[in-house]
């Protein structure tokens, strides 16, 4: 049997010195947080960029690049504020640019913008230490066969294959390494990398995987039959999902944007990217710590 390597947090000792700020311009509160990130940095005698969008929105007086792929290949960090939303979006820009980001959480519930804006002042100063780890969390890829169109697609939580603004039952079969696996019936099927099972699957009723799990999660939205439960497999593996059902809009999205509208007899197919997005950890965090704070899990009574 082939291993795979277990991928494992890099430290990365370089010292940080040019920081690219991104918010989120529909959260009104990131605004005073990206002043006071600004002027914390700045205080260090680090120098601050950011895109167009953000220094619009914030009213930033800074170096100022058109676009997030131009601001990622000119810092050595992005500090992104807002929420997971706001992260998807930045992984989805840069297209693979291997330029650490670090999410600072501006609202609700998020488990990518792991750090509090409360804490941004300690947090810049583990940073700037340096004291923290960056983490390679691997993309997944999806590409399908619209009409005579080829269309692909990647994201860093899941694929999404599901009906559409009509609320109808869908039939899907799946294959694992070109195995027959089942035939989910019920309102879709979410494919989750190890980052993304704290999304929609979480929400779905699948499980909790540590990042660093070599695993994709399978999980059916709202299945018809008791029997059909979340399924992890290896994320070395290939799967295929085939849309059964005719006369139903259905869709395919990665993470939750829509792609494209699937046809009957039109297959998704799934797998690990070659490509990967880099999330930094202030020292003294792990995912445990986040998961314990945000669902309000509480110690051991034992």
């Amino acid at each position: 049997m082939k291993k795979t390597r277990k991928t494992q947090p890099l430290r990365v000792p370089s010292p940080i010195n040019r920081i690219g700020l991104v918010a989120n311009a529909e959260k009104a509160a990131s605004r005073a947080v990206v002043h006071r990130a600004m002027a914390l940095i700045r205080k260090t005698g680090r120098k601050v960029a950011s895109d167009h969008i953000t220094a619009t929105f914030a009213g930033l007086k800074c170096e100022t690049h058109p676009n997030l792929t131009a601001l990622a290949k000119a810092v050595d960090l992005l500090l992104v504020f807002g929420g997971d939303g706001t992260i998807l979006r930045v992984v989805a820009s840069i297209d693979g640019i291997g330029t650490p980001i670090l999410g600072i959480n501006v609202g609700r519930l998020g488990f990518l913008t792991a750090v509090p804006s409360d804490r941004l002042a300690s947090v810049l100063k583990k940073i700037f230490s340096p004291d923290f780890v960056v983490e390679p969390r691997s993309l997944i890829e999806g590409a399908t066969e619209h009409g005579k169109k080829s269309v692909t697609m990647a994201a860093l939580n899941d694929i999404v294959i599901s009906h559409g603004a009509a609320s109808r039952v869908i039939d899907l079969d799946v294959t694992v390494d070109d195995q027959p696996l089942t035939r989910y019936r019920g309102d879709g099927l979410i494919v989750s990398s190890p980052t993304g099972s704290t999304a929609y699957s979480l929400a779905a009723g699948g499980p909790i995987i540590n990042p660093d799990a070599n695993v994709f999660a399978i999980t059916p939205i709202c299945a018809h039959a008791l029997s059909n439960r979340s399924l992890i497999v290896s994320m070395n593996s290939i799967i295929k999902v085939k849309l059964i059902t005719e006369n139903v809009e259905t869709i395919v999205a990665a993470d939750g944007h829509v792609v494209t509208p699937l046809r009957v007899g039109e297959i998704v197919t799934i797998r690990r990217s070659v490509r990967s997005v880099n999330l930094l950890h202030p020292g003294g965090t792990s995912f445990f710590e986040t998961i314990r704070r945000k669902l309000h899990w509480s110690g051991s009574a034992v």
